[in-house]
């Protein structure tokens, strides 16, 4: 049924199209419906874009953190606190490049195309990154080495480095942007910034791995894995029953 009548509902009967209420309709978890409907007016999604993260799926993965996704403005209409956590989503989904998964790719062609495809590549990183620069150089000792992307997050007020890689989790590429970030803590923060955070973007990687190589960072540090095709089904329902999973064993 279509949204009732209110002054939310005006809202979204004025920011959103039939076309997008079709794709909204079906959704029969109301807080997801919910979700779904906040994040493509916030965004400005065209219906392609809702259909795709739908399809990601993109509530879930938001739901990586241990509080389950709530919109904003349903809660006493506060603002929901956001932390590097909540934001940081695993994995991403990068299948508006148009590559399969088989395809052989250098860090540089990655990146390449992910600045080709900004706009999109923007609204899977999520709401409140703002591209800054790409190959950042710095100076270390009198050596130079370069920060794959740099982005600034307005909501968090924080630079965010990302470090792209093309094969499987190693925590040597930890110890590389943990260098970056120090590095951004003692040169680029300013003013009321909050500290940098780092993103290692890979292929696959392993968990305890991952555990053991982030155990005694102070830094905030994150290790996410991204696909360049959407997911299955049988991969989605695998997913989900994950997070189902993982918020019980929490409560």
């Amino acid at each position: 049924m279509f949204p009732q009548s209110g002054s939310g509902s005006r809202d979204l009967l004025h920011c959103l199209s039939y076309s997008h209420f079709e794709e909204l309709v079906p959704i029969e978890d109301p807080i997801k419906r919910s979700f779904y409907e906040v994040e493509c007016t916030r965004g400005n999604w065209s219906v392609r874009e809702l259909q795709r993260q739908i399809g990601s799926p993109y509530y879930e993965r938001t739901s990586r953190s241990q509080d389950r996704p709530r919109p904003p403005g349903l809660v006493h209409g506060k603002a929901v606190p956001m932390s590097p956590a909540k934001v940081i989503r695993d994995p991403y989904i990068f299948e508006f490049l148009g590559l399969r998964s088989h395809e052989v790719l250098t860090e540089q062609d990655l990146e390449g195309l992910l600045l080709d495809r900004l706009q999109e590549f923007l609204l899977e990183l999520g709401r409140g990154f703002c591209f800054e620069a790409r190959q950042k150089r710095i100076l270390i000792g009198g050596e130079h080495f370069i920060v794959d992307l740099v982005f600034y997050h307005r909501i968090l007020k924080c630079h965010i480095l990302i470090k792209l890689k093309v094969d499987t989790f190693s925590h040597e590429y930890l110890g590389q942007l943990n260098t970056y970030v120090n590095w951004f803590l003692l040169h680029e923060m300013t003013g009321d910034d909050n500290p940098p955070v780092g993103i290692l973007l890979c292929t696959r990687k392993n968990e305890a791995l991952v555990e053991y190589a982030l155990e005694g960072m102070d830094n905030e540090l994150f290790v996410s894995k991204y696909q360049l095709e959407l997911p299955g089904k049988e991969e989605i329902c695998r997913f989900i029953e994950e997070q189902i999973r993982k918020e019980g064993d929490t409560v």
